[in-house]
């Protein structure tokens, strides 16, 4: 493989997107959401509506995946929902 650079090529990277799985991508966006929404909690960083938003999209999220993804990837997720719901509970008191 000589004259390789280390970056995929467009066929390559054309391939890759073929290849996924639009539940991937969607439990992807719904652990970046908790990611923000948590931080979006800290006091550092407190932002409740964009909280509020995030909780909101992982909801959403996860009301589409229910016969997408096995029913304990679910179950994970929806506690980590539960647990952005009682900080935000929290972080409003």
């Amino acid at each position: 493989m000589e004259g390789k650079t280390g970056e995929p090529s467009a066929e390559e990277m054309l391939e890759a997107v073929r290849s996924m799985k639009v539940a991937d991508l969607l439990l992807s966006t719904a652990a970046t959401l908790a990611q923000l929404g948590f931080a979006k909690l800290d006091e550092s960083t407190r932002d409740l509506e964009q909280a509020r938003l995030a909780i909101e999209g992982m909801k959403a999220l996860l009301s589409s995946l229910e016969e997408a993804v096995p029913a304990e990837v679910l179950r994970d997720f929806h506690q980590v929902v539960a647990n952005l719901q009682l900080s935000y509970a929290k972080a409003v008191e």
